[in-house]
């Protein structure tokens, strides 16, 4: 069974579609140079006002990277669902949808993991599509191409509704078939700013949106074949039971529409955003982008650099005094604390994107000496969290910081989700990385580690 040849395809060409000229999208998905250089100088602007040296290693090429992945991320702008369905549609007789004693029936493409840009913020969100349709015309269309028509779309600044009506009309469209159905289940990190995360110890990591959009036979929410759909999603284990096409006049699901009042943002950089969505191929004048580059600022400046003093040092000198008598430090017999399951909320000073996890820490403690409790600590992670940073150096800071308030060994674990690995072409969904950094005892006892180690949760619900 091959493609339909260019005879065959005509059928196509008088059924409307628009097969135009070739793609102009350019050698890796990338558009012009001066676009790039356009968001390079952008970035920098951002990274000044954040009060950090554009110089600094680790921040220099930074500009680059973040106009690199934004150019990848959005390369849905310069693709065409015409370039990926020419060519695809395979003959299969017997396929005629609707005729009594036709064999044709539903074909469902499940669990496709996307990434797409949240229009109101910035911030990238994930995706699990699941895509349906009926054929028609005695024709199928390659399993794969839906997975492409989906990314299509999905690679542009969205709307979770958006995205899946503009999925459903683009392979309506493009293929023919008897009906099209789409559902979206979809997750926005939700990032609270530096000063909410003190006080609320309970923040939820992520925004969840369930949506669906239907056309042809699917256009009835309560068609029968919906109900087909839907149990070939449940069999699997997928719980859609309260997907539905959201209403428009509701109000957004980005986390950044909490936030309070915006205010005067800072002007040079709000230019910086409304720049950078220019050069990628959208019009900031556009309803739903107006007020997204004083969001996008308001939230990357939880991450200005600074130097707030965490006044510590009256609380590791007051411990020390307890392991104290006339001068002598006195023995005391030392046994394992821990807090485990600190939250952390950071960004990534290589391409500006958040990546979010949790803290373990360890540390041995004198027998009788009070542990330091569980809000210092968290205090400590989110310290060092609210910066541009590495993971490796974050973990190592709050080990430092640990030690030099308890004076004592410790032990850092730090797992994360960094969304730089579903979102700059790498697409490496469910990954996620472990750094640790021990002081003291624990880097020398291997019995020590391990007992620490095996009294971490499993935590891959929470991540």
């Amino acid at each position: 069974m091959g493609a339909l040849d260019e005879g065959q395809y005509n059928v196509v060409l008088e059924n409307g579609v628009n097969i135009g000229g070739g793609c102009d999208v350019e050698v890796n998905g990338f558009g012009g140079e001066n676009e790039s250089l356009d968001i390079e100088d952008a970035v920098r602007v951002l990274l000044q006002g954040l009060g950090e040296d554009i110089n600094r290693e680790g921040i220099k090429k930074t500009p680059f990277r973040v106009a690199k992945a934004l150019r990848e991320g959005t390369r849905g702008y310069k693709q065409k669902v015409d370039d990926i369905v020419l060519g695809a549609l395979f003959p299969e007789s017997g396929l005629e949808s609707g005729k009594a004693g036709g064999v044709g029936g539903l074909v469902i493409v499940r669990d496709i993991d996307l990434f797409s840009y949240c229009e109101s913020c910035l911030l990238p969100f994930k995706v699990k599509c699941h895509v349906g349709y009926v054929p028609s015309g005695q024709r199928v269309v390659g399993l794969s191409k839906l997975s492409r028509v989906a990314d299509v779309f999905a690679k542009r600044l969205q709307d979770p509704q958006r995205l899946a009506d503009e999925i459903c009309a683009a392979l309506l469209e493009g293929i023919k078939p008897a009906g099209v159905a789409v559902v979206l289940q979809c997750l926005h990190i939700h990032f609270p700013n530096f000063e909410s995360a003190f006080l609320d110890s309970n923040h939820q990591g992520w925004i969840k949106a369930l949506v669906s959009s239907g056309a042809g036979i699917f256009e009835d929410e309560t068609a029968d074949m919906w109900a087909d759909f839907m149990s070939l999603l449940r069999f699997r284990g997928i719980d859609v039971t309260k997907a539905g096409k959201r209403d428009c006049t509701d109000v957004s699901w980005c986390p950044s529409h909490t936030f309070s009042k915006i205010g005067l943002a800072n002007s040079m950089m709000t230019t910086a955003v409304t720049s950078m969505l220019r050069s990628l191929g959208e019009d900031p004048t556009r309803e739903e982008l107006i007020g997204t580059p004083a969001r996008f600022v308001k939230w990357l400046l939880n991450f200005s650099s600074s130097n707030i003093e965490m006044k510590l040092n009256g609380f590791a000198r007051n411990r020390k005094d307890l392991l104290q008598s006339g001068g002598n430090t006195i023995q005391r017999e030392q046994h394992m604390c821990s807090e485990l399951n600190l939250s952390f909320w950071s960004q990534c000073e290589h391409h500006l994107l958040p990546f979010h996890g949790v803290v373990h820490v360890g540390y041995c403690s004198a027998e009788g000496i009070n542990p330091i409790g569980k809000q210092l600590l968290q205090s400590i992670v989110h310290f060092y969290g609210f910066k541009l940073q590495v993971q490796e150096r974050l973990t190592r800071q709050i080990a430092e910081t640990v030690s030099s308030v308890l004076g004592e060994d410790v032990m850092v674990v730090v797992e994360a989700s960094h969304t730089c690995m579903i979102s700059r072409g790498i697409e490496k969904f469910g990954s996620n990385t472990a750094t640790i950094a021990v002081l003291g005892r624990f880097s020398t006892d291997p019995v020590a580690r391990a007992k620490f180690l095996l009294s971490i949760p499993n935590s891959a619900e929470t991540l």
